[in-house]
């Protein structure tokens, strides 16, 4: 029989039936008909149990190989690439001797010849075969319902669509308030688009959620924007050639430029029904998987399993091992049904839930609140065993919680004080290592790939595991959305006491956090954080309001995501940012002017002058930045001070600021004989275009005219030298205890593109660099070729980095002096403590 293999790479290859596997002694050929996570999960574990034993084709619907579907909502919010999802590639495929079919979906089975036939005409004989197929979205049969722009959330090509809408911005309606429904209104949300959650319930996620925590969830996904429509049912979905809108039967209409259906799935049991295989709801199996063909199995979302469907990862895993076992020739397995328990997979919204907290006669509650942390429990317990649990806010103890569901143990001994977690009380309160050995071997350690405690044990005893990495390779815990990362490392450190070294760990950002400055910055943007308070509680802090280190920090980086939106915490500034002056080592302040590009003339100087006798200063220095520094005024004369300079046209100098300092600039081609451009207008330009801006520490900008370099450009932030031809732009330089020379970074013809490449570059540094990390260090730390490649080599992004930055200097560019001397803001920072109240 002459067979056809695509690796869809290249052409089609005719090969016979003994070309398709590698040479060798007959085998059992086993054909898988679905790439998906129990397909793949049953293969993996019957290679593991019986390596050898069976010639295995594989058939994906889908042009990719296996990936974690589960983990499609951080795809769409950009926290993941696709390639960080891909569970096995094509090169696992070949390692392993199986035939991968992708884009190759099965339309019929023959089951009295024992072939599978596919849409290309593909024939492949089988003696075993696995049904696999998954599940589809379920369409709510409204009007409109066909319409293009309408998406389900299944797979990557809708993800493809959702991101491809979203690029275009505008308005999504979510229809379905269930666990996909929300991860896409998240993603979407975070991707730029107007959300709306249409649910029918009256509380979100009910089949997970008790109304409290529902409650909860829902306000959470309002502070970050999502618009939740409770008891909300859907009439029509409206449009001709696209979708424009979704109406609702009280007759209300929301816009809509793409409409996600998220209502929930079924069983996608076509193949079997018309293959003549028992069904109902689904694929009908016994314990062992079977169907009613004992040559074909099935398992997963398309199966019916004692009148029940399953939808969650962990009984697909389950079905898997014990069809993988009666694959290699085992008996006495048997899948009798699950319990199961779910985490939404929503950043920085932490949900678990587990068995039944409906309640009813003879259970009882135990509920803990804590809303100024915004956290929930309820434990719902019956003849003293737990039956269900709900955790919102904190669900560190879900794994322990879940495992004494499973079991069934008697908790009446740990009823009083059991709500608190595992840890409470006893020698061990605290120790999560403690915790972790208590925990048994069945408990789910990785919900993602449902990998229990005993697996990892077993691995990390008998291969010699001995780092996280090593245990993802080996068991897939915590390679898929990490969050069972800490768990995992503390079970290697009970494992193997003191064996154990734990990986380097990057710095926190302060002592109140386990989180480093790179990881906060992320979460700000990506989970819509727009106060200090939403990062406290997003990313739980253990300090109520944040220290002297994080506080400053936290100003700065949501200033800089949020410009317009973010209100600057006065609180949160060091002494020198609150008074706009520089404290001296005897108390008094000293002040610098504005000096822009260095110029001044006389009316400026008559105005220090006068100051300099009105106020009696002691100290007036011409500065390394050329700016005079008016030194030793009192903090109760800076606002009148500050009046007189204004009157003369002068502003702050922002020598207090972490932001821009200066342009320093020599006189260049209008006076200098070897001057090349004009580099003194280029510097007041410079000035003009970036002074007030907030940025992560101190900036210094020079113009030099010829390359004698008299500004000395090469040492600064950012220095432009002038040449013939153009500008030299260098970055990252500076003075100071360890001096930097600038690197060379490109040259321009143009002002117009020094201006463009500067705003860019300071954008750039403002958004990746970590609160008080000069340039020089952040360009050592990221490295030249990553600032050319986003700034030389990609003009669109150095383009949309400059827009950026001239948005958010609209809001900067206000003088405080002005302010404060004018307007009398912060009056309370320069008034003598006798005159407060």
């Amino acid at each position: 029989m002459d067979m056809h293999l695509s690796s869809n790479n290249g052409p089609v290859v005719d090969q016979t039936e003994a070309e398709l596997h590698s040479a060798g002694p007959a085998k059992e050929r086993l054909v898988v008909v679905g790439n998906g996570m129990a397909g793949m999960k049953t293969v993996e574990e019957l290679l593991a149990k019986a390596p050898g034993r069976f010639d295995i084709t594989v058939f994906g619907a889908e042009p990719h190989p296996n990936y974690n579907r589960i983990m499609l909502s951080p795809v769409l919010a950009g926290e993941k690439t696709f390639d960080q999802i891909v569970l096995n590639s094509r090169e696992w495929y070949d390692a392993h001797g199986i035939a991968l079919l992708t884009g190759e979906a099965v339309e019929g089975i023959d089951r009295e010849a024992k072939m599978v036939v596919s849409q290309s005409g593909r024939v492949v004989p089988y003696d075993r075969l696995l049904i696999a197929t998954g599940s589809m979205p379920f369409i709510i049969p409204v009007p409109g319902s066909t319409l293009p722009g309408v998406i389900g959330f299944r797979d990557l090509a809708d993800v493809d669509a959702m991101l491809a809408a979203a690029a275009k911005g505008g308005r999504a309606v979510v229809i379905g308030g269930g666990l996909l429904g929300l991860e896409a209104a998240n993603g979407l949300r975070v991707k730029g688009m107007e959300v709306t959650v249409v649910h029918l319930m009256p509380t979100l996620m009910e089949r997970q959620l008790d109304p409290s925590a529902g409650m909860l969830l829902q306000r959470e996904l309002e502070r970050r924007g999502i618009e939740v429509l409770t008891g909300a049912d859907t009439a029509e979905i409206v449009g001709e050639d696209w979708v424009s809108a979704v109406r609702l039967r009280d007759g209300r209409e929301l816009p809509a430029d793409i409409v996600v259906m998220a209502v929930g799935i079924r069983p996608n049991m076509a193949l079997g029904k018309a293959a003549g295989l028992e069904c109902g709801r689904g694929i009908r199996v016994d314990d062992q998987m079977r169907t009613s063909d004992p040559s074909i199995y099935a398992v997963g979302e398309c199966v019916e399993h004692r009148g029940v469907t399953w939808g969650l990862v962990a009984p697909l895993f389950e079905m898997a091992k014990v069809l993988a076992h009666d694959l290699a020739g085992g008996e006495g397995a048997a899948y009798t049904g699950s319990v199961t328990s779910t985490k939404l997979k929503v950043t920085g919204v932490d949900v678990f839930s587990a068995g039944d907290f409906s309640g009813g006669a003879g259970t009882e509650d135990i509920v803990f609140r804590d809303a100024a942390r915004g956290v929930y429990k309820r434990l719902v317990l019956k003849d003293g065993r737990l039956l269900g649990a709900v955790l919102y806010g904190d669900t560190k103890d879900g794994a322990w919680y879940f495992s004494l569901l499973k079991d069934g143990a008697d908790v009446s001994a740990e009823r009083d004080t059991m709500i608190f977690g595992q840890g409470f009380g006893g020698a061990d309160a605290g120790d999560p290592n403690a915790a972790i050995a208590a925990l048994p071997d069945s408990a789910e350690i990785c919900g993602c790939n449902g990998v229990c405690k005993g697996t990892i044990v077993k691995a990390i005893t008998e291969k010699g595991l001995t780092s996280l990495d090593e245990v993802k390779a080996h068991t897939k815990a915590s390679a898929s959305c990490g969050g069972c990362s800490g768990t995992v490392e503390r079970l290697l450190a009970v494992t193997l006491g003191d064996g154990f070294t734990a990986a380097p760990k990057v710095k926190p950002m302060c002592k109140c956090t386990h989180h480093t400055h790179d990881q906060v910055r992320a979460a700000i943007v990506e989970r819509g954080l727009k106060t200090m308070a939403d990062v406290f509680q997003a990313m739980e802090w253990t300090t109520p309001d944040g220290c002297a280190s994080c506080r400053p920090a936290l100003n700065y980086y949501l200033l800089c995501a949020w410009p317009g939106e973010y209100r600057d915490d006065y609180q949160s500034r060091y002494i020198n940012e609150r008074a706009h002056a520089n404290i001296q080592k005897d108390g008094t302040y000293s002040v610098v002017p504005r000096m822009w590009g260095g110029l001044t003339n006389a009316a400026e100087l008559r105005a220090i002058a006068d100051v300099v006798d009105k106020f009696a200063i002691p100290t007036v220095k011409v500065t390394g930045g050329q700016r005079i520094d008016l030194f030793g005024v009192k903090k109760e004369d800076l606002p009148a001070v500050w009046a007189d300079l204004n009157a003369a046209g002068m502003v702050s100098g922002h020598a207090y600021a972490k932001g821009l300092r200066t342009v320093k600039t020599c006189v260049g081609s209008e006076w200098c004989r070897f001057g090349t451009q004009d580099s003194t207008g280029l510097g007041v330009k410079l000035e003009r275009l970036t002074w007030g801006t907030w940025t992560p520490h101190k900036v210094k900008l020079a113009v030099s005219g010829c390359p004698r370099n008299c500004a000395e450009a090469t040492i600064k932030d950012l220095g432009v030298v002038c040449i013939d031809s153009g500008y030299e732009l260098h970055v990252g330089g500076n003075g100071g205890l360890h001096v930097r020379a600038c690197d060379l970074m490109v040259r321009v013809g143009t002002e117009e593109e020094v201006l463009e490449y500067t705003g860019a570059f300071m954008q750039l540094y403002r958004e990746e660099a970590r609160y008080l990390e000069r340039t020089a260090p952040w360009v050592e730390r990221v490295g030249l070729d990553h600032i050319k490649a986003a700034l030389v080599e990609d003009p669109e992004r150095r383009r949309a980095l400059n827009a950026r930055f001239l948005f958010s200097q609209t809001f900067s560019q206000d003088d405080p002096w002005a302010e404060r001397a004018a307007k009398g803001v912060d009056r309370h920072e320069f008034n003598l403590l006798a005159e407060v109240g």
